[in-house]
This record gives structure tokens, C-alpha cells and sequence, in this order.
């Protein structure tokens, strides 16, 4: 059975309230996630139940009338790899945000795009001139402002958050590379199947179960967000192209602050009030850069 995928519109002020929505979304991820850490559930139990639910909910979209479409890939290997990319991604910031503020996690987060760019050099040997050069120094001299390496506010963990964007630096190229290869939802279905394979036998050998009414309803929630998160960014992509969506990744950022001082009570710093803009304008150079060499980069998010 063959669908007909959902025709383009040209309704751009829907597709930027539609991707403001998914990126409000990924930060309640990271703000539960957190919220989860801090309560004392192991980050792998946060994760099963982030990617169970997910797959439950991918499976029972479309299994039922799709899954001979769904489940077929052209490239199971590379699906794989893809899968364990997200994990790794996914178990460093699951890690990082119960010692980190938000607003640190998440600055460090927006470097995505500088390692993609990086990652193409090395991986797809694209060529990259000085001035993409320039500024991927200059975002990550932001990561420095942000993080101070060898002061006392310096935490291990921020190695886990750098190692996280790298990690999900992979799976956005690799995401890139199983473009038109394998449809949406065969993506999305072995991502989480995979993760939920992987991480099972781990999470139930350390399983703690919440307490309060507040932290069930964090925990059964957190994959119903990933999933939504991503159901918006891939609708908005019907209404406006992604040269024009980009931009507006970076309105996270406030989003991830307020949740930081709200929430967690963990105002944002000032290195973070100067390292944050030059991280962000590195990012939205590169993103004009591609843009004029008719390659656009779309900032990514913490997906899945």
C-alpha cells in the first residue's frame, strides 16, 4: 500500500507558530528529564520510558495500516547506527542535566551546528571556506564563556554535555544521509526501537518508582512530549521551507531559561548572558552561510 504524503503549503506564519510550539515541547523534555534526575531516578529508567512510550506510540500510528511500509529499510545498518548515535546522545544529556543548569545543557546544545559542519568535513569531506571556519572558533570560545574550564563553577558533567552535542551532531548527519532513503516513520520507528532494545535490560536492574502524583505524571509524559515535539517540527515543514524555520531554533534558548529560573530555581549566570549570544550568532552565521552556498543547515534540537 503506497501513501500519498501530505501536500506542501505555502502558510509560513503557521509553520513558525507550529516549530515554536515543538521547540517550547523540547524543552519540557530536558525540563522533565531534569526534573526526573533530580528526584533520583537513574537516567537509564528516564530514558526506557522516554523511548518505550514513543515506540508504543509510532507503532500504533502506523503498524496497523503501514507496516510493511514502516518497517521496511533500505539501509538497516546505517538505521543502526543512526539509533545508537541518538542513545548515546540521549543518555549524556539525560546525565548532564541533573547536575547542570538548563540554561548551560542547552547553550552547549545550540553548538550542533558547528559540529555538523565539522563532521561533514571530516566524514563527507565537504569543503569548508575560513570564514565557516571563524565561526565555529568563535562558538565554541562561547561554549568556553559559558562552561569556564578550570574555575570552581566548572562541573565533569559539562564534558558529558559537550559529548552529548557531538554525539547528536552524528545522528543530525546521519539523519541527513537516510534522506529519501527511508521514509519519516521508518526513521523514527527503529530510533526508538532500538533505544528501547538497548536500554531494557539496564533500566529494570536499577528501577525506582516515583512517589508522588507530580512525578508520575513527569515520567508518563516525557515520551508523549518527545513524540509531539516532533509530530510539530515535521508538520510545520508542510507550511514553510526550512530556510525560513531555522532562525527560530534559537528562540529555545529563552524558553530553556525561563524553565531553568521557574522551575529549578537556577537563574541564568552572567557568562551565560555573553557566551549565549556569541554561541547563537555563530549558529545563525553558519546557517546564512549555508544558506548563500544554497546548502541550508536547519539548527536542530534535542530530538526524540
Amino acid at each position: 500500500m503506497t501513501t500519498v504524503p501530505a501536500p506542501l503549503e505555502e502558510r509560513r506564519l503557521l509553520g513558525i507558530g507550529l516549530v515554536l510550539v515543538a521547540y517550547f515541547l523540547f524543552t519540557c523534555l530536558d525540563s522533565s528529564a531534569k526534573w526526573l534526575g533530580v528526584i533520583g531516578l537513574p537516567a537509564l529508567q528516564i530514558m526506557f520510558v522516554r523511548y518505550v512510550v514513543h515506540l508504543g506510540i509510532v507503532s500504533a500510528i502506523y503498524l496497523p495500516t503501514q507496516a510493511k511500509k514502516t518497517l521496511h529499510s533500505a539501509n538497516i545498518k546505517l538505521e543502526v547506527v543512526r539509533a545508537a548515535a541518538l542513545l548515546g546522545s540521549t543518555l549524556c544529556n539525560f546525565t548532564a542535566v541533573r547536575y547542570l543548569p538548563l540554561t548551560v545543557t542547552g547553550a552547549i546544545g545550540f553548538t550542533t551546528p558547528m559540529i555538523i559542519c565539522l563532521l561533514s568535513v571530516a566524514f563527507l569531506k565537504e569543503q569548508v571556506g575560513w570564514r565557516r571556519w571563524s565561526a565555529i572558533a568563535v562558538g565554541f570560545i562561547g561554549v568556553l564563556i559559558i562552561v569556564r574550564p578550570g574555575t570552581e563553577t566548572f562541573h565533569p558533567a559539562t564534558l558529558l554535555s559537550i559529548a552529548g552535542a557531538f554525539s547528536y551532531g552524528c545522528y543530525a548527519l546521519l539523519t541527513r544521509r537516510l534522506a529519501g532513503i527511508d521514509s519519516a516513520a521508518t526513521q523514527q520507528f527503529y530510533a526508538a526501537f532500538f533505544a528501547t532494545l538497548a536500554v531494557a535490560p539496564f533500566a529494570f536492574a536499577t528501577w525506582s518508582w516515583p512517589t508522588r502524583p507530580i512525578d508520575w505524571a513527569v515520567l508518563a509524559g516525557i515520551g508523549l512530549i518527545g513524540y509531539l515535539a516532533h509530530q510539530f517540527v515535521t508538520v510545520a515543514s508542510r507550511f514553510a521551507p526550512a530556510s525560513t524555520l531555522a532562525p527560530f531554533a534559537y528562540v529555545q534558548i529563552i524558553f530553556i531559561a525561563f524553565s531553568s529560573w521557574l522551575i529549578f530555581a537556577q537563574p541564568p549566570e552572567l557568562s551565560f548572558y555573553i557566551g549565549a549570544p556569541v554561541v547563537i550568532g555563530s549558529g545563525f552565521y553558519l546557517w546564512l552561510r549555508e544558506r548563500q552556498l544554497a546548502k541550508p543547515m536547519t539548527p536542530v534540537a534535542e530530538e526524540l
